[in-house]
């Protein structure tokens, strides 16, 4: 069978899982990005199955699912959501988010940096940006041969997703002023939430989807600066809910303004 860049595959031995859209092709050995999920990986020619397009019906009712319908008194009131960084190691999931963004009126602006540089950059965006939220995300993985699941040695972002938090809680040390969204498929969760994330992937150790920190943001940018916001209720609207993030109770970041 013949493959060419930007085909979407499956893997056998993985019992066809996971979508994914070929990137690279090097003689036998073909580059793969989900094409949902934020993994990076390669791959045997010979293990690969194309997979059609029409077939995606379960990430088409994901995508309805996640559509926010905002039910703003707008005859007598304004309202300001929460502004957003989006800071994101994978060109291509950040598009994907910032027009999830666009789709809902939510005010974000993305930035694309490698994993290993987003700690560096980190304190001057939050200066030139003064977001309520940001969101620290890329790709990870968890490799269990190279460790237990304490070990951060073990984890292929997660350290660089640590020291950015910590950038940012330097930045902000408070939790209500500056909500912090953090780490991506198979991250190391405990440690993001110790170093200061609101909230972090992945309490089970799974791959998440490349929409899911900014269906968190989106509703935390939409929810009013004055409630607490519906924890479970908003990991639910997650692909893989609290198995694929988890994180603490805060406020919303929108406020309301009277008269229009």
């Amino acid at each position: 069978m013949e493959f060419s860049i930007g085909d979407l595959v499956t893997r056998k031995s993985y019992n066809n899982d996971i979508v994914f859209v070929i990137t690279k092709i090097e003689e036998d050995i073909v580059y793969l990005k989900g094409q949902f999920v934020r993994l990076a990986a390669d791959s045997e020619i010979d293990d690969l199955v194309k997979f059609s397009s029409d077939k995606l019906e379960d990430d088409v009712d994901f995508l309805r699912r996640i559509q926010i319908y905002n039910e703003f008194n707008r005859d007598e009131y304004f309202y300001l959501p929460g502004k957003i960084l989006h800071i994101d190691g994978d060109i291509d999931y950040l598009s994907r988010c910032l027009k999830y963004y666009e789709d809902n009126n939510i005010w974000a602006i993305g930035i694309s940096a490698k994993e290993n540089e987003i700690s560096g950059q980190m304190y001057e965006l939050l200066e030139k940006y003064n977001p309520s939220i940001v969101i620290i995300t890329g790709h990870d993985a968890y490799y269990k041969k190279q460790g237990g699941l304490n070990d951060l040695n073990a984890y292929k972002n997660s350290n660089n997703f640590i020291k950015a938090v910590k950038e940012a809680r330097r930045y902000e040390s408070s939790h209500e002023k500056l909500i912090i969204i953090a780490g991506a498929c198979q991250s190391n969760y405990e440690e993001l939430i110790k170093a200061g994330a609101n909230f972090a992937s992945s309490p089970k150790r799974i791959n998440i989807h490349a929409l899911d920190p900014a269906v968190i943001a989106a509703k935390l940018s939409l929810s009013d600066v004055t409630k607490d916001i519906d924890l479970k209720g908003i990991l639910e609207k997650t692909k893989y809910g609290s198995n694929g993030l988890g994180g603490i109770k805060t406020k919303g970041t929108m406020y309301v303004g009277y008269p229009r």
